[in-house]
């Protein structure tokens, strides 16, 4: 059977270091076992680890010395810190220095293990993503994409696919999915990344200046025009044009907008020739195109030639597995817009809750969150009743598989959660949940006795 991982246990009690290593040994992993913390600082510095189990209290070189030689080391490795009750504060002050997390003694050997399986299982997802990243070119073409769940793996693919083909594009997405990202993504993957980029929102500019925004217009072609405008196709000659919310745009400029498609040339508002431009269009939508086009409101030879390649963008309930991913790209970000922010990130508890939001305005919804707990909190961790303080729709009401998403947990413990999930969902009726889950009554009662209920 292969290994779940390699631990280093550090304990100057050989009793309680042995007693760890036979548990961890058990549960599949492969140990090494140090007595002293001069030892320790040995085998981190000579060996590859999955994670470190340390006591703080040792003599000569304690508990913070080998949190600091694994963090100088090597960050990502995770270290749990074993401390008597009464150190609990030093124990808090190796989690601000880096420590993954703290067991008072007298604990149990369920929930180091736990803990263990946790923190390594967090390290190999935090690796994983990059090492995708990675795979798929982590350059600016993927670099706000984060994700690595299977609609967003299907995304890369497909971009990596579409990026080289010159035909025009509709990306379509809820609001807030992140339809623009993967505007820049096709661009910057493909042979035009060294021509400009520009994009604009069709909605954002009234009708009656939109004409003139995109195809220019020249001196004195209307009042106001007391200087020529080239356009933003001619900007974008020999790059990509992005046309956010495409739907909204009013029927002439639509019929506009199909002549530059077909023949390539822009001719501006006022002016007797037109020009030859060289854009890739990528459009995008929130709304059904389709039903713009039975209504009248949207031109149907207009959507056939934007709809040559179509691409749709998950939106987040879609892809609840990469929440911690992107809380962890949002953090990092909010710090460095705001340097003195303290948040690193959310308990457990928090981090379940957001995985089962519903999340109305997708990634840019979650990203404002995590910018406001960043700038108003006070805390390093966000927990559930902050989360709730500041985000009234999360609740704490989180169905045991969504939570499972964010964490791992042994198989008997999601059950017996599950029991209890639905035990509360028939409003405490043991018999009737009894019948929903096709158990008996009797394992009911049996789980909540080993819950502690």
């Amino acid at each position: 059977m292969p290994s779940e991982g390699r631990v280093l246990v550090v304990d100057d009690h050989v009793e309680m270091a042995r007693l760890l290593a036979d548990a961890l040994s058990d549960a599949g992993y492969t140990v090494d076992v140090a007595t002293s913390g001069r030892e320790a600082l040995a085998a981190v510095r000579g060996r590859v680890l999955d994670a470190v189990v340390c006591d703080l209290r040792m003599e000569q070189v304690d508990g913070f010395d080998v949190l600091a030689a694994v963090r100088e080391a090597d960050p990502t490795l995770p270290v749990l810190i074993m401390t008597a009750f009464g150190g609990v504060e030093n124990a808090v002050e190796a989690m601000r220095r880096g420590a993954a997390h703290y067991f008072t003694k007298p604990f149990r050997l369920d929930e180091v293990l736990l803990y263990v399986q946790r923190a390594i299982a967090e390290r190999r997802l935090r690796e994983e993503n990059r090492a995708l990243r990675q795979a798929v070119g982590d350059r600016s073409a993927f670099a706000a994409l984060v994700g690595r769940s299977a609609p967003l793996r299907a995304l890369y693919e497909l971009i990596e696919r579409v990026a080289h083909s010159h035909a025009p594009v509709l990306v379509r997405g809820e609001s807030g999915s992140g339809k623009e990202l993967v505007a820049r993504a096709l661009h910057f993957e493909g042979p035009r990344q060294a021509g400009p980029f520009v994009a604009i929102n069709c909605t954002a500019i009234p009708n009656a200046l939109l004409e003139s925004e995109l195809f220019g217009h020249v001196k004195g072609s209307f009042t106001g025009a007391t200087t020529p405008r080239r356009g933003l196709f001619l900007e974008a000659d020999g790059g990509t044009l992005f046309l956010d919310e495409i739907g909204d745009m009013a029927p002439e400029l639509q019929a506009k907008l199909l002549r530059v498609l077909e023949d390539g040339e822009v001719r501006a508002v006022g002016a007797d020739a037109a020009r030859k431009v060289d854009v890739r269009v990528v459009a995008a939508t929130h709304q059904e195109l389709e039903a713009r086009v039975r209504e009248g409101k949207f031109r149907q030879d207009l959507f056939y030639r934007l709809n040559v390649v179509p691409l749709r963008v998950p939106p987040l309930r879609e892809r609840r597995e990469d929440i911690p991913l992107l809380v962890e790209h949002f953090i990092a970000k909010s710090r460095e817009r705001n340097p003195r922010a303290r948040l690193t990130g959310f308990t457990p508890e928090a981090l379940a809750a957001l995985a089962a939001a519903p999340w109305p305005g997708n990634v840019r919804e979650l990203e404002n969150l995590v910018e406001r707990l960043a700038v108003v909190t006070v805390k390093e961790t966000v927990d559930l009743p902050t989360l709730q303080l500041h985000a009234p729709g999360v609740t704490g009401d989180v169905h045991p598989l969504v939570q499972a998403q964010t964490r791992l947990v042994p198989l008997r413990q999601l059950e017996g959660e599950y029991i209890a999930y639905v035990v509360a969902q028939c409003g405490g009726n043991k018999t009737r949940a009894a019948e929903i889950l096709g158990i008996d009554v009797s394992t009911i009662h049996r789980r909540e006795r080993e819950r502690g209920g």
